[in-house]
């Protein structure tokens, strides 16, 4: 039996369309040709993920790029201390969570990729919601977030991933601007656990800017319940703006990355020993705390 001209055939198609966009719009041409042979590989199929469907072709070629003007231009966002993620092997970055949306998550995976020296991928930790969500679910797992358990952590640091987690979950992202900059709890340390059983240092990150881009002065839990969501956000623009108030507001960042704590020096059997687990998150944590307090002086206005 023949082999399927169809292949061939999208190629054809693929590279005639970027040819007609190259002479037209006049872009250019390595940039056009990268995005040609990629909209022929997702016609004919010829792409690989891994087990937890993450995308990397996707992620560099669509997803990230798509982040960047948020990043550069709205954001500003200045990253500290990448040099203490390690350039290879497993390490579990835990950064503080704010925002009212999780944006924070977005920014850090991309201040991973953009500024560390291997272009190294934030494997983020996502709650159980985001994977019930049309559409989102499907752009978070091709963009390498993957379900927040012991399991997927466990597995993804042993196989030497960098692995990002927000301890404080809805707690953090969900709490009024009030509250800005204080941290919530930080869970049952089920993140340390992993992160002792496999060895993996574990680094603080702390976010400044997320705060301010969706203030939430209110929340509405009426209606959170009937939506079946951990909270109804309201903001100075949200929903009294309509689509308008789901822009963030153009706040000054600022991701700085702590000096790696070791977790390989702690006996076997740490990582069930409730004691050991507590005193680690807590570290964590007032390690973060402490860092969001500098770095808030250090920034200034919010918008400056």
């Amino acid at each position: 039996m023949a082999d399927s001209p169809l292949p061939g055939l999208l190629d054809r198609v693929a590279t005639a369309a970027g040819r007609a966009l190259r002479d037209r719009l006049g872009i250019d041409g390595e940039r056009l040709d990268h995005l040609v042979a990629f909209a022929g590989r997702r016609l004919t199929g010829e792409f690989e993920v891994d087990p937890f469907g993450f995308d990397p072709e996707l992620t560099e070629t669509v997803l990230l790029p798509a982040l960047r003007p948020l990043y550069k231009h709205w954001f500003r966002v200045e990253v500290r201390g990448i040099e203490n993620i390690p350039e290879t092997g497993a390490a579990l970055v835990a950064a503080n969570h704010s925002g009212t949306l999780p944006v924070d998550s977005l920014m850090t995976q991309l201040a991973v990729h953009d500024t560390h020296p291997k272009a190294r991928y934030l494997r983020a930790l996502g709650a159980t919601l985001v994977f019930q969500l049309p559409v989102v679910a499907d752009l978070a797992r091709k963009s390498g977030t993957t379900l927040a358990c012991t399991e997927d952590v466990e597995a993804l640091l042993g196989s030497g991933e960098l692995v990002g987690v927000w301890p404080e979950g809805f707690k953090g992202v969900g709490k009024p601007f009030s509250q800005r900059y204080k941290l919530q709890r930080f869970g049952r340390g089920g993140f340390v656990s992993a992160a002792l059983r496999t060895k993996a240092p574990i680094i603080p990150c702390s976010i400044v800017g997320a705060e301010e881009i969706y203030p939430m002065i209110g929340n509405a839990e009426s209606l959170a319940r009937l939506l079946g969501l951990p909270y109804f956000p309201l903001t100075p623009t949200f929903p009294w703006l309509g689509a308008l108030g789901l822009v963030p507001l153009p706040s000054k960042w600022i991701i700085e990355f702590g000096e790696p704590i070791r977790t390989d020096d702690y006996p076997p059997g740490a990582a069930d020993d409730p004691m050991v687990v507590f005193e680690l998150t807590d570290q964590v944590r007032d390690t973060i705390q402490a860092t969001l307090t500098e770095l808030l002086e250090l920034r200034g206005p919010a918008f400056g």
